[in-house]
């Protein structure tokens, strides 16, 4: 709904939904999903383990207590994002209609462009990703203080995680949708593309032809399904985090414990 021309071909989300599985079935729903399985996997790890570094580091450092997770959500983005935007520009070229395999198009981009092609949009993608990212992370981790404070308790229970998630992936959704559309204009064009045919000179054109031809709507475009998307996958994602992260905590200090019982028996 975000490529230049999609206005025409879908005249609204549910519109697009009927339309993808008319065409495709079912599949069509999972474009590209191989590129975003592999390139979420690292890129998802990279992130919230620069996000957890951040916040330990800032944490010994006399810095500002409200501006550490704004501070960590950006450090993760910046750092995640070498690996999100290849994923993302093979994603989107296959969900605006190239042929092939992930890994076809990953090779059409490369004998075309070079590696540098695979980093259409960058400064597209880490605009959006700084705010986002930014909004992200420090409303879940606002939200979850919030919680902890209100329950009196050390950690967040699964339901808590997955709401605080869901809410912290709306906000940022909803505020950085027109730089995801500008980022996913740049990345689909490509010549020849059936939807995108039409070629920009970077960001700041990008957005003064939007306006032109579209108007201030055409920044909005795709909001509804973006906002579902993120709230999803944030609620999602921290959710499996903070599993993840207490899991591990719990068995390190088991063994902790286990270490420390062997050294005070030792004597005896």
């Amino acid at each position: 709904m975000q490529t230049k021309g999609a206005s025409e071909i879908y005249a609204n989300t549910f519109d697009a939904v009927v339309k993808t599985f008319q065409t495709n079935g079912i599949l069509g729903f999972y474009r590209g999903v191989s590129a975003v399985i592999i390139g979420s996997t690292a890129s998802s790890a990279v992130y919230f383990g620069t996000c957890e570094f951040g916040k330990s580091f800032l944490s010994k450092l006399e810095y500002p207590a409200l501006l550490i997770p704004p501070t960590a959500g950006a450090m993760g983005n910046i750092v995640s994002s070498a690996i999100m935007v290849p994923k993302e520009l093979i994603t989107q070229r296959m969900q605006a209609g190239a042929k092939g395999r992930s890994w076809e198009v990953l090779l059409r981009i490369l004998e075309k462009d070079g590696i540098l092609g695979l980093y259409a949009g960058y400064s597209a993608t880490l605009l959006r990703n700084l705010p986002a990212g930014v909004l992200s992370y420090s409303s879940f981790e606002y939200l979850k203080a919030a919680v902890l404070r209100k329950t009196k308790q050390t950690n967040l229970e699964p339901i808590q995680s997955v709401c605080c998630g869901a809410l912290a992936g709306a906000i940022s959704a909803s505020l950085t949708t027109p730089l995801d559309v500008v980022k996913t204009r740049l990345m689909t064009q490509v010549h020849g593309n059936k939807v995108a045919a039409a070629m920009y000179g970077g960001v700041n054109a990008t957005v003064k032809q939007i306006l032109k031809e579209e108007g201030w709507i055409g920044l909005t475009s795709g909001l509804g399904p973006r906002v579902v998307h993120s709230a999803c996958f944030s609620a999602l994602g921290y959710f499996a985090f903070e599993t993840a992260r207490l899991a591990i905590l719990h068995q390190y200090l088991k063994h902790k414990e286990k270490e420390l019982s062997k050294i005070s028996v030792a004597p005896a």
